[in-house]
């Protein structure tokens, strides 16, 4: 085997507020199970994200999972400067059922980081409850009622 006769790579500079220890708040993980091939529709939330709230979020993480998982959390930072941080889970697969629609998951994010911030045509109708409409008030996709449960993949049972 050759030896890597080459220079040594230089030591990360850790004052970089990107190599920073503790990432930047509020931060949204979306664990995704990568055996169900969750990974895109994981970015495609995590896109959604990013382009609504822009830098009001600190970071939005993926991380990949197993086991038929698809959890959605932010982490903030507690009230009155304290060093502790919150967690909260906006959604949760197994509970919730199903997956949110995207603009259910952006009012969850908005409830946490902003509170009074209106999201315009995502909160149009959101006060108007319909009866024949159950499910996206719940914040379901519709599509997803419509169809068969899907079937867990072998390897998530």
């Amino acid at each position: 085997m050759a030896e890597n006769s080459g220079p040594a790579a230089a030591p990360a500079d850790r004052s970089s507020p990107s190599l920073s220890p503790t990432p930047p708040l509020p931060r949204v993980t979306i664990r995704f199970c990568t055996q169900c091939k969750w990974m895109l529709r994981a970015a495609y939330y995590a896109q959604e994200l990013l382009s609504t709230f822009s830098t009001s979020l600190g970071e939005v993480a993926l991380q990949p999972a197993t086991g038929g998982v698809f959890v959605v959390e932010i982490i903030t930072r507690q009230e009155r400067q304290s060093q502790s941080n919150v967690v909260n889970v906006l959604w949760d697969r197994k509970s919730d059922g199903g997956f949110p629609e995207t603009k259910e998951l952006k009012r969850r994010v908005r409830d946490v980081i902003q509170p009074g911030r209106d999201l315009g045509h995502v909160d149009r109708d959101y006060n108007v409850k319909t009866n024949d409409a159950p499910a996206v008030a719940a914040g379901v996709d519709s599509a997803a009622e419509k169809k068969e449960a899907p079937k867990e993949c072998e390897d998530c049972k």
